[in-house]
């Protein structure tokens, strides 16, 4: 293990975290980003849902689904339920999670059923096989989750599978040159090279995370290579919400893309 420490940016907000570089193991980094999620990931990190893609990009401005009413769904890394509450309200036919976290399976299991929803949960991380039938759904989406995995390319594949022909795959992550840069002294500043994509290991209070910063070109290529045609990309901050919010991050997303939306489709 590399104990050399460096600084990266927060992968929601603005501010800076130390990191450490670690080797790829991916037991150990399906281990430690559970434990994360059971414990204390929606207190440090809170929980992004539809209709947020992210920070500053909405569903209700985007309209990436459109009509999903008599549409099945699956999500990846369903986090509390809030995403399915939101597609089950506009009428979709089928809502199934997965989720890495079994803490979390059984936040969104409680919410359904607080909301009258009913869906089909798993947990299990989303590079394995686990049970989702396939050539089954319309949609697989996935809110600011798809960049826990340790195989990307493995999990499109997967991804892909599940869809319908012609079916939809959405999803939302950080964007990677945000994870470049810092707000410092009311400048932008370069604290990490754009082509790193080693893994690091992040505490925050109590609690540790492990990431890989990926390029953008690395998820356009391992979509193309699973066989999906992107339809849309989406990199701008919303204004209106941008003025909505204060501080150093909403300036920042200003002058940069700070998440990104793709929505793909299956050939």
């Amino acid at each position: 293990m590399d104990k050399n420490s460096v600084y990266r940016t927060n992968m929601i907000g603005g501010g800076e975290v130390s990191a450490i570089s670690v080797d790829m193991d991916k037991r150990s980094i399906h281990e430690t980003n559970s434990l994360f999620w059971d414990t204390k990931g929606n207190d440090v990190l809170g929980a992004t849902a539809l209709p947020f893609f992210g920070a500053f990009v909405s569903e209700e401005k985007c309209q990436l689904f459109g009509d999903v009413s008599g549409k099945k769904m699956l999500e990846i890394g369903c986090g509390s339920g809030q995403s399915l509450q939101y597609l089950g309200e506009r009428k979709a036919s089928e809502l199934w999670g997965m989720d890495l976290s079994e803490n979390q399976i059984e936040k969104t299991k409680q919410h359904l059923t607080a909301c009258g929803l009913s869906t089909t949960l798993i947990c299990s991380p989303m590079e394995e096989e686990c049970g989702i039938p396939e050539d089954y759904f319309d949609f697989v989406y996935s809110i600011y989750a798809i960049g826990w995995t340790t195989d990307l390319e493995g999990t499109f594949r997967r991804i892909a599978s599940y869809l319908k022909k012609d079916g939809v795959f959405i999803f939302s992550w950080s964007h990677p040159i945000h994870k470049c840069v810092a707000a410092e002294n009311d400048r932008l500043v370069f604290k990490k090279c754009y082509f790193d994509e080693s893994w690091y290991s992040v505490t925050l209070g109590e609690s540790t995370l492990t990431l890989s910063d990926r390029k953008l070109s690395t998820y356009v290529n391992a979509l193309a290579k699973e066989g999906f045609a992107i339809e849309q990309m989406i990199e701008e901050s919303d204004e209106e919400i941008m003025q909505s919010s204060n501080g150093d991050f909403a300036k920042k997303a200003k002058m940069l893309p700070v998440t990104f939306v793709i929505k793909a489709r299956k050939l």
